[in-house]
C-alpha cells in the first residue's frame, strides 16, 4: 500500500486575472477551490493513474470537512486526524506575468493529535511506500518526519519531499528518495549551485547523509537522478507552462507509480518526469493519458 502524509493541508483558492493592482479593487476572471497539500496532490495523481493510496494528516473545522468530502468524491481513502481549529486556506494568484501565493495560518495541533497520527503509522508494513511531503506546522516539532521514519519497519520505502529543518532532521534516519529542487538544494548547502558538477556533488553528499537516491529538479533544465547505479540526467519536454502548482508532487506520484509497476528506479524516474511536466502543462493535476503522451519525449542519459 502507498501512504501519503500531509501535516499542513489547505483549501487552495485559485484566482486568475490579467493584472493585480495593489491598493485597488481587483476582479477575478476565474476562481475555484481545491483540496490542497503536497501529499494530497500525490494521492490524487496516483488515483488518476489507477493506484490506491491512504492519505494521512490533520484536518479540522468546515475547511477540513471540505477536504474530507473532496477526498471522498475522488474515491481516495483517508484517515485524517480531526482537529478543533479550521484547516487553513491558501490563496494562489495567477496573472499574465506572475504566480503568487499567500499561505494561510495553520491550526494548532496538540500532542494528542500527534499521538493519534503515530498510531496510524503503526499500520504501515515493510513492503509499503510512505511519502512524507510538505511543510510542518509551527505547533509540531520540526523533527516529526524523522520520528515517523523511526517508527517504520525496516524495508519501508520512504520518499521525502520537504525542506529546511524537517528535511535535515529526517535525512539521517534513512530515506529511499529525496526530491529537492535546485533552490532547495542550494538552500540546504548554503551555496548557490549552478554547474552540473556542483549539483551532482551536492546530490552525492545527500546520499552520504542518508538518502539512498536523490532526484534534483531544475525546471526547464530538466532534472538529475543520483542512485547507487550512477548519475542520470533527464530532459524537460517542451510544452506551454500553464501552472507549476503540483508539478513536483506529480513527479513524486509518477516515480511511485513506476515503482509499484515493478520498474527499476531509473525507469520509474521517466514516469516522474512525464508526470511533473504533464501537470505543469495542464490546468490542474495530470491525467494518466496526458502523462503517457509525454513519455516518448523523455530522454534519460547516464552522465556519471
Amino acid at each position: 500500500m502507498i501512504y501519503t502524509v500531509t501535516l499542513n493541508p489547505a483549501i487552495d483558492y485559485y484566482v486568475v486575472m490579467k493584472e493585480f493592482v495593489e491598493g485597488n479593487l481587483n476582479t477575478a476572471e476565474e476562481g475555484y477551490t481545491l483540496a490542497g497539500g503536497k501529499g494530497i496532490n500525490v494521492s490524487k495523481v496516483l488515483k488518476n493513474f489507477g493506484k490506491e493510496s491512504v492519505a494521512l494528516g490533520f484536518v479540522g473545522g468546515f475547511t477540513g470537512s471540505f477536504i474530507k468530502d473532496d477526498m471522498k468524491a475522488c474515491n481516495i481513502a483517508e484517515r485524517f486526524i480531526e482537529l478543533e481549529e479550521n484547516t487553513r486556506i491558501n490563496m494562489k494568484l495567477k496573472t499574465e506575468k506572475t504566480e503568487s501565493e499567500i499561505a494561510g495560518k495553520s491550526p494548532k495541533i496538540s500532542k494528542e493529535n500527534i499521538e493519534k497520527l503515530l498510531d496510524e503509522i503503526k499500520n504501515i508494513k515493510e513492503e509499503d511506500i510512505l511519502i512524507l511531503s510538505g511543510s510542518v506546522p509551527n505547533t509540531i516539532d520540526k523533527g516529526i518526519y524523522g520520528e515517523i521514519i523511526e517508527k517504520l519497519p525496516e524495508g519501508t520505502k520512504v520518499i521525502l519531499d520537504t525542506r529546511g529543518e524537517p528535511f535535515t532532521k529526517a535525512l539521517d534516519k534513512g530515506v529511499f528518495i529525496t526530491k529537492p529542487n535546485i533552490d532547495e538544494l542550494s538552500e540546504f548547502f548554503h551555496k548557490k549551485l549552478e554547474t552540473t558538477e556542483e549539483i551532482v556533488e551536492a546530490g552525492k553528499k545527500l546520499r552520504a547523509m542518508g538518502s539512498k537516491n536523490v532526484i534534483i529538479s531544475m525546471g526547464k533544465e530538466g532534472s538529475i537522478l543520483i542512485s547507487e547505479k550512477g548519475v542520470y540526467k533527464g530532459n524537460a519536454p517542451k510544452g506551454k507552462l500553464i501552472s507549476s502548482v503540483g508539478a513536483g508532487d506529480s513527479m513524486v506520484a509518477g516515480i511511485t507509480y513506476g515503482l509499484i509497476e515493478g520498474k527499476e528506479l531509473e525507469e520509474a524516474y521517466k514516469f516522474g518526469i512525464a508526470s511533473g511536466s504533464a501537470t505543469a502543462f495542464s490546468e490542474g493535476l495530470t491525467t494518466f493519458e496526458t502523462m503517457e503522451n509525454l513519455l516518448k519525449e523523455i530522454i534519460i542519459e547516464k552522465i556519471g
